[in-house]
């Protein structure tokens, strides 16, 4: 596994406490052993993967005509790439995928699945939902097409389309791994946070005993359950799945990091900059290397903040396309970059008319000083009945923004009932204007 650096002027990720690419240490509640072994396990799987990259690259560069050949080098490439985050590794997905199908569509749906699932991976969520949609009309009775169909729905917003495609699904289709977790997805959406928590947690039991996942598949699906339990102030059980996920797989940079936000919401700055510094080291992601300088900030050491904000800046600069939303939200958040944010929320809200978009435009509006025109994509972002805390934090500061002092009472209380530690700063916000909005109200 490679590390990411970004320049010699800001800090380089790598030079972690303690050394290496995973702490022991950092993890304590797990036995020494076994993250020695599991970490040499994913490092032997990454290994045979290359190894097999190498030989269907081989054949397929000597037989010319094989479709099937390249449809296993395209899933290769997807699964490499799930593993290292080399996102050239999805490109070369998309196009050994292309490259199959042009050979022959018949009896190649395995190539279309692959294709659809790095056009997401890209967020390319157009042509992912035209290959989703062919999918479906040449195997309708394949619950996993209908699936996708439904999830490349539900990034472009489309959830009358999302709400036919998960409502055609059949009873089992919950104990597919490759169906459940896009299930869960469209539950948290409609606010059904009780069925998401629960498809997530028998799909991470079931993933548990596959023997035949790889590791990064395995340690995905508790990561997702931890995400869930974490929007929902559930800290225990998102800790518990984080710890299980990096069990399974202790160098995936994204249960790193998500062990850093849980650190933070605990106000335990700390940890948040160890696991930060951890998950930064194996791939330098920008809204991980914006919590790490909210952690230095927190601890009172204005000048490392400063080099992660510096680094931030780099990493996201070097990034392809729109910003991404976690990203822009963090820029928004500390006042960075606000014109550009907002103008490329409202471009993509032209082809991606989602929640989170509409959430993003609303915020990055307030953010701008303009809370009435905020107000609509604000409704549209809620319009679903999603139960998230920061869409109602979010909510209820553009509400007070705007002159309606009653709904933004109900939104920020609602916020901290759902999740009275959604983010590490948010809900102190929160609290203080809720005790602002109550002492003008008597």
């Amino acid at each position: 596994m490679q590390f990411r650096t970004v320049s010699s002027i800001v800090l380089v990720a790598a030079a972690v406490v303690g050394g290496g690419w995973w702490n022991v240490r950092r993890l304590a509640a797990m036995d020494r052993m076994a993250i020695t072994e599991a970490a040499a396990a994913t490092t032997v799987e990454l290994e045979v993967r290359t190894a097999d990259i190498g030989f269907f690259e081989a054949r397929a560069a000597r037989d010319p005509e094989s479709a099937t050949d390249r449809t296993r080098l395209a899933a290769l490439y997807m699964q490499r790439a799930r593993e290292t985050s080399d996102d050239q590794d999805y490109v070369r997905a998309e196009q050994t995928a292309r490259a199959s199908l042009a050979l022959r569509t018949q009896r190649n749906d395995a190539a279309s699945v692959v294709l659809a699932s790095a056009l997401l991976a890209q967020h390319r969520f157009i042509e992912a939902r035209d290959v989703a949609r062919s999918l479906v009309v040449q195997s309708p009775e394949v619950d996993a097409y209908r699936a996708l169909l439904g999830e490349t729905s539900l990034e472009l917003g489309d959830y009358a389309a999302a709400r036919a495609a998960f409502g055609s699904l059949g009873g089992v289709a919950r104990r597919s791994l490759s169906i459940a977790p896009r299930l869960a997805r469209w539950a948290e959406i409609r606010g059904d946070t009780t069925a998401a928590r629960e498809i997530m947690r028998d799909a991470a039991e079931a993933a548990d005993e596959r023997r035949d996942l790889p590791r990064e598949q395995a340690a995905w699906f508790h990561l997702r359950l931890a995400d869930l339990y974490l929007r929902q102030g559930r800290e225990r059980g998102a800790e518990r799945e984080l710890r299980d996920g990096l069990a399974i797989n202790p160098a995936d940079h994204r249960l790193l990091a998500a062990m850093a936000r849980l650190a933070a919401v605990r106000q335990d700055w700390r940890e948040a900059i160890r696991y930060g510094d951890s998950a930064i080291a194996i791939t330098l992601d920008p809204a991980t290397l914006g919590l790490v300088s909210d952690a230095h900030a927190a601890l009172g050491d204005t000048a490392k903040a400063a080099e992660y904000v510096a680094a931030m800046e780099v990493a996201v600069g070097q990034e392809p396309g729109a910003y991404h939303r976690a990203w822009s939200l963090f820029l928004l958040d500390h006042g960075r970059r606000v014109p550009e944010v907002l103008a490329a929320a409202q471009a993509e809200l032209a082809g991606r008319r989602d929640i989170h978009g509409y959430d993003l435009v609303a915020w990055a509006l307030y953010k701008s000083g303009r809370a009435a025109e905020a107000r609509e994509p604000m409704r549209l972002a809620m319009a679903q009945g999603t139960q998230d805390a920061m869409l109602h934090y979010h909510a209820g500061m553009i509400a007070l923004a705007s002159g309606d002092p009653v709904a933004a009472r109900d939104h920020l209380e609602r916020a901290l009932a759902i999740a009275p530690a959604f983010d590490h700063a948010a809900p102190a916000i929160a609290r203080a204007t809720l005790d602002s909005l109550r002492r003008t109200s008597n």
